[in-house]
């Protein structure tokens, strides 16, 4: 294509427009010696249309995705293995939240793990009559570890861009692993390192990698539109909330403790960290939902919020609170000043908050 130009595939129209925001998406990875069938070895998008609850199901990956599913199918009935090449389970998450998690989500269900192994060579069976065989090898040494059989598998090894049939290339665009460079403010870059702006393009959502996740790239898309219309505008990823829907819950906004610890030493700021618990709760309790914690990162010489890392009952939407708090730049200690509603699960938060400053009443 030319400049301003869109070819549609399916019918060779061709749209011409001033400006132009790509949108493609994702779609689910499937690592090399996987088969899906969709039937006995499916992806996330296999996994919502299951045609059998599997009495036990292998589950390669463990990040959101995988910890969610993991929830169904327990509750469902299923036994679960969890098989993660990294040397953690949820390794994305914060250390201590997936301890947390481990203890709460895990330990007590029909799961088990596998961790530090690649799923070499999954082959799918036929329900009811054939198992599905999944043969692992060491993530470091590549060698063959043990060799399973199960009634399904779901890979849930992340996803990738769908990018790969849009003629990226011949516009002089590269991408690297299929992912988009763009600017701060979603301009489309010819390459990620010293890329120049491709005039009048914008790449929103999954595709450009910045953070993938169905909000994130809705503002994403609203801010793409308020720098085409003349209203420049960047999107604050540090303040988008994430959350994974499990029982109980896990939310959070800004880094990780890990990463918060590594920023505060290179840009030479004090970290602070302060949490509530939900067994002090009165609602939580009342809800026989006592477990988990709400932790909040800040720092110390400004105050502000950094991040905050939820587990319990609805954290997600508990999550938000912390999310304003950090898009605004709020302090601990007007947050600590604010009042919640007594009896309300946001309690937790109040008490961290207080915490921080020095004022818990727990």
């Amino acid at each position: 294509g030319k400049p301003h130009e869109i070819k549609d595939e399916s019918t060779g129209k061709i749209y011409t427009a001033k400006d132009i925001i790509l949108a493609p998406g994702s779609v689910p990875f499937v690592p090399p010696g996987v088969t899906v069938d969709e039937k006995t070895v499916y992806t996330s998008d296999g996994a919502l249309e299951l045609q059998f609850v599997p009495e036990w199901v292998a589950i390669i990956g463990s990040g959101y995705i995988g910890l969610e599913f993991s929830d169904v199918y327990t509750a469902l009935g299923s036994e679960v293995t969890f098989i993660e090449a990294l040397p953690n389970l949820m390794p994305t998450f914060d250390r201590e939240i997936a301890k947390q998690a481990e203890r709460l989500l895990i330990r007590d269900r029909p799961i088990d793990y596998r961790t530090g192994v690649f799923a070499a060579e999954v082959t799918p069976g036929i329900p009811g009559e054939k198992p599905v065989t999944i043969k692992m090898i060491d993530a470091d040494t590549k060698e063959h570890v043990e060799t399973i059989e199960v009634d399904a598998a779901m890979v849930a090894t992340g996803r990738v861009p769908n990018t790969s049939n849009m003629g990226l290339e011949d516009m002089g665009i590269e991408t690297n692993r299929g992912f988009v460079a763009v600017n701060d403010k979603m301009q489309v870059l010819t390459k990620a390192d010293g890329g120049d702006v491709v005039p009048n393009v914008y790449c929103i959502g999954d595709a450009n990698g910045k953070m993938m996740l169905a909000h994130a790239a809705s503002a994403q898309g609203i801010s793409a539109v308020e720098n085409i219309v003349g209203r420049s505008h960047e999107v604050d990823h540090d303040a988008i909330p994430a959350a994974c829907f499990t029982h109980p819950e896990i939310a959070m906004v800004g880094p990780t403790e890990e990463q918060c610890i590594e920023r505060a030493e290179k840009e030479g700021w004090t970290l602070g960290k302060s949490q509530g618990s939900f067994r002090a709760n009165s609602k939580a309790l009342a809800e026989g939902e006592g477990a988990g914690i709400a932790k909040v990162l800040y720092n110390k010489d400004s105050g502000k919020v950094v991040a905050v890392h939820i587990i319990g009952i609805h954290a997600a939407d508990l999550i938000q609170e912390c999310a304003n708090a950090v898009a605004a730049g709020t302090t601990v200690k007007e947050l600590s000043m604010m009042v919640h509603t007594h009896p309300t699960l946001c309690e937790v938060l109040d008490e961290a908050f207080k915490g921080a400053v020095g004022m818990s009443a727990h």
